[in-house]
């Protein structure tokens, strides 16, 4: 019982209101675990996970009803160019106190924990949980085990591509526990690779007459290993520590050919070769002492990452046996990030939960580009893009003040100040300086009547941060694009409201609605530079608004073991185009629909389903391109699983099945928009085809994993 008392404590004196539940769980109808309510938190025990046979935390943060997980990454699931930490938060916590790492995506940092470790999983509204998850509707606490124990996982897999590679993968992790100190060693070969096939065709507008056409192939290897390695010390909410080391090494490499036929010249044959290794190391860790009646927190992370790049688009002859010329781009970048931050936290200050804390992050890039174009002989001609070498600085600080008090037994608020302070440099081809301050509030209001209702209401003010990258200019030599780089870019400002309401559907499902309105001053898009270049750039403001539904379904009363789980989303983006004046969707990946569906059986020893989803075009407005993608048609993956026994797991994935492909349009203006009329239409199919993997996992040791384990599996 001593866990459950630590996690009490944790949740009062690091932000938390409501204190951890008692193991309440009882049978369901299909003699699963019911989960045990309060006010403010929900929680489910090992046994409510056991029909799944999780193997580790990740597999159950997976399982979770209604839960969606928040990887805290930028919308290109990369945490490199969000500085600072509260950025990268995320929606789960470890007993009580989140991560301190950010290489490390959240999804890695769960899978190497086993499920056996797992004793509980609490989910409340994010305020329970400190500063960082105020404004968050739901976050996920799971509450380990504690005593003496070794308990791990292994797994090996192989993919088969639709061309006869196979790829194999495996990773391990092991923890072990002693007293109130943990170890945990992980790695992962960590192999990606895909092999897709289609064709470009390419039309004059105005005539629909054909220019060229491309039959390609692309053949992407991606090694992404690496080894982490961690200690906590968890002595209770109010004595810990951390420390957290990770290296990672990233290989992409794409191959593509293309067999290219003119209408109006010889056909050939062309290559395209990406090539960017990079290097990553961090370290990482925090301390937690009593003070004053609370406990103060301090962490400190460095990051260091080192990135090469080739880019080499070759034209040759009919057969690719002489190149006849083309185009090469090679970079070096260095990136480092250095943190620290300090956080005070008291169960009660004039009535409210307090925490006050700050935050200073030094963060610089150094990135050095050359483009070139060359002949048959092999002669280079470099070519000068407006911002191609150039160094990048930020010493970034942020300070906040954060309350929250019940206002009646269903009814809470919680409110917060931040504020940002930031002087950045640029210097190389391009010189700027600024300096930037942003007054960040935020208030809550957590209403919980009777019945399993649970309403929240955010109103906050949120800046983003700048993408170091978008400052220095680059070329996308697959799409033929120049990317212009532009060093005044500014950070957008949003007004944003959330409304959420979640209410327990068939015992242990859920179904849950967020509505959501921004309104965002600066928003970042693209922009026409004074060198006649696309580039990032600020083009006024826009307006956001959507509905996101969640319906996770138990439906044992029509056949046993089976569960459903449905999410939709609909959102309406307007903003200004600077070139047309017209009113139109944001740029990027911002589908005006999406839906994705989970079908999923367990019965004994075995478990399958099937994972659908589709959603709208997406478009990125360039100044010279209007840039879309879409899906060929619903996309669907089935899964077979079977567990010989109470630790193993044997998983068949049948991915794609539907054998959808996507498909992207690339409607081109010369020399841009501002031509008024389109000038020709690249059309781009892309299919990976149905692909099939095996799955082997094997737990050992952890004396809860085994009992959850016997009833069911995952997937």
């Amino acid at each position: 019982m001593r866990a459950l008392a630590l996690a009490g404590v944790a949740a009062a004196a690091l932000g938390g209101g409501a204190p951890a539940l008692a193991d309440q769980s009882a049978p369901g109808e299909n003699g699963q675990a019911t989960p045990a309510r309060d006010s403010r938190t929900t929680a489910y025990d090992a046994a409510f996970f056991a029909e799944y046979a999780p193997r580790t935390a990740y597999d159950i943060v997976q399982r979770i009803p209604g839960f969606t997980l928040d990887l805290g990454t930028n919308n290109n699931g990369g945490t490199s160019d969000v500085r600072g930490f509260a950025g990268v938060a995320g929606n789960v916590v470890i007993n009580g106190q989140r991560p301190s790492t950010k290489s490390e995506t959240l999804d890695a940092y769960l899978s190497r924990i086993p499920a056996s470790r797992v004793k509980r999983v609490e989910v409340g509204p994010g305020d329970i949980f400190g500063a960082d998850y105020a404004s968050k509707t739901q976050v996920a606490n799971l509450i380990l085990e504690e005593g003496g124990g070794v308990a791990g996982n292994a797994t090996i897999g192989a993919e088969r591509h639709y061309t006869g590679r196979i790829t194999p993968t495996a990773s391990a992790s092991i923890s072990v526990t002693h007293g109130a100190s943990t170890f945990n060693i992980a790695g992962d070969t960590a192999r990606s690779d895909f092999t897709e096939e289609g064709a470009d065709v390419v039309t004059d507008v105005p005539t629909g007459a054909l220019i060229e056409y491309r039959r390609k192939v692309n053949r992407t290897y991606e090694y992404s290993p690496f080894i982490s390695a961690s200690w906590a010390l968890d002595k209770g909410a109010t004595d810990a520590a951390h420390i957290n080391l990770r290296y990672h090494f990233d290989h992409f490499i794409l191959h593509q050919t293309n067999h290219v036929s003119p209408a109006d010249a010889p056909v050939h044959d062309d290559r395209l070769i990406e090539d960017y290794p990079t290097k990553s190391f961090e370290l990482g860790g925090d301390v937690t002492k009593p003070l004053s009646g609370g406990a103060i927190k301090f962490v400190g992370l460095a990051t260091r990452e080192r990135r090469h790049t080739l880019d080499e688009y070759d034209s040759g002859n009919l057969g690719f046996t002489e190149v006849l010329g083309g185009n090469r781009q090679l970079s070096t970048s260095q990136r480092n990030e250095t943190l620290g931050r300090l956080t005070w936290t008291r169960p009660k200050v004039f009535g409210f939960q307090f925490e006050a804390g700050g935050e200073v992050a030094w963060n610089t890039l150094q990135d050095n580009l050359d483009l070139f174009e060359f002949d048959a002989d092999g002669e280079q001609t470099r070519i000068d893009l407006p911002i191609d070498n150039a160094r990048v600085t930020e010493l970034r600080g942020e300070f906040w003040v954060n309350g929250s008090r019940p206002l009646s037994k269903t009814l809470r608020v919680d409110v917060g100040l931040n504020y940002e302070l930031s002087d950045l440099k640029v210097s190389g081809d391009a010189t700027a300086d600024r300096k930037l301050q942003f007054a960040k509030p935020s208030v809550t209001l957590d209403w919980q009547p009777r019945g399993g209702w649970h309403t929240q209401l955010i109103l906050r003010r949120t800046v983003a941060q700048l993408d170091f990258y978008d400052f220095i200019s680059a070329a996308d030599l697959s799409s033929n694009q120049i990317n212009g780089g532009n060093a005044n870019l500014q950070p957008q400002r949003s007004w944003e409201g959330r409304l959420s309401v979640e209410h327990p559907l068939f015992g242990t499902g859920q179904a849950r609605l967020e509505l959501g309105y921004d309104l965002i001053s600066l928003l970042e898009d693209r922009i026409l530079t004074a060198d006649g270049f696309d580039a990032p750039g600020n083009i006024g403001t826009g307006r956001q608004g959507y509905a996101d539904l969640t319906l996770d379904a138990p439906l044992d009363r029509f056949w046993k073991g089976l569960r459903v789980k449905l999410h939709g989303n609909i959102q309406r983006t307007r903003v200004e185009d600077p070139i047309s004046g017209d009113l139109r969707d944001f740029s990027g990946n911002f589908p005006r629909w999406e839906w994705d569906l989970n079908v999923r059986r367990d019965s004994g020893r075995f478990a399958y389903g099937f994972d659908a989803g589709d959603n709208a075009r997406t478009t990125l407005f360039r100044t010279d391109v209007f840039d879309s993608r879409y899906n060929g048609g619903v996309f669907a993956d089935a899964f077979v699983e079977y567990r010989p026994t109470s630790q193993q797991t044997l998983t068949l994935n049948f991915n794609d099945i539907s054998n959808t492909g996507g498909a992207r349009d690339l409607l081109q203006f010369i020399p841009n928009r501002t031509a008024g009329e389109p000038s020709f239409l690249d059309h781009r199919f892309r299919n990976s085809h149905v692909r099939v993997a095996l799955t082997f996992k094997q737990s050992f040791g952890g004396g809860g994993g085994a009992k959850v384990a016997k009833a069911g599996g995952s997937d």
